[in-house]
């Protein structure tokens, strides 16, 4: 049969197979030789032709077929990005030949693009005047784009790229980030240099703004911001208006921590009409009805996570928000929520003791307290509760709450746990306030009140980018690169605080006046497995010490500098900045305040007394650190999210973009390396990239790829508390549990605490079923019950490494706290 292409223009030609062959020759270039790829794609691909089909099917055909041998060998990825890319360029710039054509091609368009999104009211209205956009086109690096992974290439095209007002795509990824550029450039004195600087190391995948800069960055509408954490006020005008913040905010594509710990319990008394309140939880299933209407960007809900102390009469019907049976006006289908936890209460639990739930309007003071001071006053009101001086209380075990919470955690996966006193007492910015609450991801720690909606701007450091090979062949990190990129990342950060569009005046004037930035990292799992680590030894603890330390180093330096050449943000005097703190010294006066250890190790390794000094004299941002989730850029960057373990080595990834199979490309390559991957493909296949049953492989390596359920809940807590050492802010810190055994989560959520870790973040269980793999050939007779009888617990399968290769038993081996006795 004969085979026929409909063009763009709706002509007819014949199938040309060679053209196909060069495309996929051109694709696969520089990869292994030892690949037929032109031959194994190109004969796939006739199995799907049809004749009239039209380009843009054929080009979608070829980049299917490459998807479909990814999980044969991951360079597969590498040629179906490669021809998504070509497709992408083909749109917005037209055909090419050679990489020179295509560098030409970006060299000669840019100017044009950027012209019509003026034209179109899409882009800031002010480039064509500020920046030399020749200068700019020849800065353009199309070979950056080699980078990028296929599901990088189609996050960044379909989430983050500019389309005209047609529909016709504007932005090829070159374009895309010096528009980024561009935008965090626009208050520099010479802003063409400073947008050459921050697309060079954005473009190389150094480092990336968060997801609501790379989507508003350059624009006409640059809400840039990415966190908002208010506290709605107990009175029905600031209810009202805190919903319509809430609106403003989700259409900006903002995430938002919320906290209604101030809102009277339900039954409290309403003195102006002589009626009693219906409590928090209506106003909160308003709200979540609010994130429904008014879609982010148009293309998903909003995002906001509600807080409350667990002192709050109400605490019960907070912890049934998420459940999926009762009162739907009484549920919260799209926020999520956390709970504010206090050295009290976690002492109590210890202790085995009492814990009393009350009304806020008659303890107002309570929201505004911490640590000590709180403890003091929190036995006032016991007191006064047993003396009958209270109107409205309830005396319940502080054990039996905590195992309500970690019940509801483990069905609902909320709510969060997060510790107040340890947040308040390590803040260097806590002069301005109380803080109430953390924001939507739980990494933002900053003080809110009823004229300031805290503002915190987002980037995140790939780590992978900064892993290089030395002259003598090892690999290890590049200090002096990172020393760079965080320096890089502040002064974006700061410039991106005077850019910044919001519609919320409380959101502004919080941000002008404590200038407050996050820079994160992400890629952590990526580096330590490919310096051969275990994600649970002692030299995986110390490279995140090490990585953070230098980290935090570089950016509080930097944020110094500006302060001298910008000045410190308005609320500096009085901050524990002031006094020539940093994060390392909150640890101290933490633990002072409670009481009980922190049991972190205090190596440290820079001059930080020379920097203590230098910060005396002044800071440009309020905060400087915080590890967010990363998830979305870190698809763009090709690496693993924040500080999370390997979830699996070979999963399906559901995104708003599609479904992609993701294969574990160093688990891939330290196989080749051995010339066992093809040997042991189908195992591992089968087994969904778990490797831990399969002999082939080495005991070494199976240490280096244990999944996020393989691994000791305690390992996460420590390389959190190892990065909480130098962060003034928090981390978004997944937990991953095999057990289900509440006692056991006890014993994992007081050691974090016990850790000085700010936050915790998603709990995720471990599937009691696993779907069976109906991909690879599987022989049902053969190894049916291979790893049957293998020891299930926090780190299942390890049993099966012999003990010299075991992970570092210290964090794994926590004693157990008696918490147990409440699962009898």
């Amino acid at each position: 049969m004969t085979i026929t292409v409909v063009k763009r223009s709706g002509e007819r030609e014949p199938y040309d197979a060679n053209k196909i062959n060069l495309a996929i020759e051109h694709a696969s270039a520089g990869l292994d030789e030892n690949i037929t790829w032109v031959t194994q794609i190109a004969s796939e691909l006739e199995l799907t032709l049809f004749d009239g089909i039209t380009t843009q099917q054929l080009d979608e055909a070829v980049i299917q077929v490459a998807l479909q041998n990814v999980k044969d060998d991951p360079q597969f990825d590498t040629v179906a990005a490669r021809l998504l890319l070509k497709t992408i360029y083909k749109r917005v710039l037209g055909d090419y030949t050679t990489d020179e054509e295509l560098k030409a091609l970006h060299a000669e368009h840019f100017r044009g693009a950027i012209e019509r999104g003026v034209a179109e009211q899409l882009l800031d209205q002010r480039f064509p005047a500020l920046f030399d956009l020749d200068r700019l086109a020849a800065a353009l690096e199309p070979s950056r784009d080699g980078l990028l992974k296929y599901i990088g290439v189609v996050t960044l095209n379909n989430r983050y790229g500019i389309k005209a007002r047609n529909g016709e795509p504007l932005e090829v990824p070159q374009f895309f980030w010096m528009r980024i550029a561009m935008g965090l450039s626009l208050n520099e004195a010479d802003p063409t240099s400073h947008a050459i600087a921050f697309y060079d190391k954005m473009s190389k995948l150094e480092y990336l703004a968060a997801g609501s800069t790379l989507v508003n960055a350059g624009t006409a509408y640059p809400q840039l911001s990415n966190c908002f954490v208010m506290e709605m006020q107990d009175d029905i005008e600031n209810i009202a208006k805190s919903v319509r913040d809430v609106m403003w905010l989700t259409k900006g594509t903002g995430g938002i921590g919320l906290s209604v710990t101030k809102l009277r319990a339900q039954g409290s008394p309403i003195r102006s009409n002589n009626t009693t309140s219906t409590g928090p939880i209506p106003f909160m299933h308003t709200i979540d009805s609010v994130l429904r209407a008014v879609s982010r960007g148009g293309k998903k809900f909003g995002a906001l996570c509600f807080y409350m102390e667990n002192w709050h009469l109400d605490f019960p019907e907070f912890l049934e928000l998420r459940n999926n049976s009762g009162d739907p006006y009484r549920r919260t289908r799209t926020a999520n929520t956390a709970v504010w936890i206090s050295d009290e209460f976690m002492k109590r639990v210890q202790n085995d003791g009492d814990w009393y739930l009350f009304d806020p309007l008659e303890v107002a003071d309570l929201n505004e307290l911490y640590g000590q001071a709180f403890s003091d006053r929190y036995a006032e009101y016991v007191a006064q509760a047993e003396a009958g001086e209270l109107r409205m209380f309830k005396k319940i075990s502080a054990r039996a709450q905590f195992k309500d919470i970690l019940m509801s955690l483990q069905t609902t996966s909320h709510p969060w746990l997060t510790w107040k006193d340890t947040i308040n007492n390590r803040a260097l910015n806590n002069n301005t306030g109380t803080i109430h609450l953390s924001n939507l991801c739980t990494e933002i720690c900053l003080p809110q009140d009823e004229n300031n909606i805290s503002v915190c701007n987002l980037a995140s450091i790939n780590l992978s980018t900064h892993l290089k090979v030395d002259e003598n062949g090892g690999l290890g990190f590049d200090w002096n690169l990172i020393e760079e990129s965080a320096r890089s990342a502040v002064r974006q950060l700061d410039n991106l605080i005077d850019i910044t569009e919001s519609s919320v005046k409380e959101a502004d004037h919080a941000n002008e006046t404590n200038r407050a930035i996050g820079l994160g990292v992400m890629g952590f799992t990526d580096v330590v497995e490919r310096l051969g680590y275990s994600y649970e030894s002692e030299e995986a603890y110390d490279l995140m010490d090490e990585i953070m330390e230098h980290v935090s180093y570089a950016a509080i330096d930097e944020s110094a500098d500006l302060a001298r050449e910008r000045g410190s943000y308005q609320n500096f005097p009085g901050s524990r900045w002031s006094q020539g703190l940093v994060p390392f010294d909150s640890i101290a006066i933490t633990e002072k305040d409670r009481g009980v250890p922190i049991t972190v190790n205090r190596t440290t390794r820079l001059d930080w007394d020379a920097l203590r000094v230098k910060v005396k004299g002044g800071m440009r941002n309020a905060t400087l650190m915080a590890i967010a989730p990363t998830a979305s850029i870190g698809l763009v960057a090709g690496t693993t999210p924040g500080l999370d373990p390997q979830f699996a080595q070979i999963f399906s990834r559901a995104t708003s973009n599609g479904k992609f199979l993701e294969v574990n490309r160093n688990l891939v390559n330290d196989l080749q390396k051995l010339g066992i991957w093809d040997s042991v493909r189908e195992q591992v296949l089968r087994s969904q990239g778990d490797v831990q049953n399969i002999d082939a492989i080495p005991d070494e390596l199976k240490n280096v790829y244990k999944t996020s359920f393989q691994l000791s809940p305690y390992s996460f807590i420590e390389v959190a508390a190892r990065a909480q050492k130098w962060i003034d802010q928090s981390i978004s810190r997944n937990m991953y549990l095999e057990t289900r055994d509440l006692g056991d989560m006890m014993d994992i959520y007081y050691a974090a605490w016990e850790k000085g870790v700010k936050t915790t973040y998603y709990l995720h269980m471990k599937p009691r079923h696993t779907a069976e793999q109906s991909t690879v050939k599987v022989n049902k007779t053969e190894e049916i019950n291979a790893g049957a009888g293998a020891q299930r617990g926090f780190g299942a399968a390890a049993a099966a490494a012999p003990a010299e290769t075991a992970a570092a038993p210290a964090p794994a081996a926590a004693p157990r706290r008696g918490f147990g006795g409440l699962t009898a």
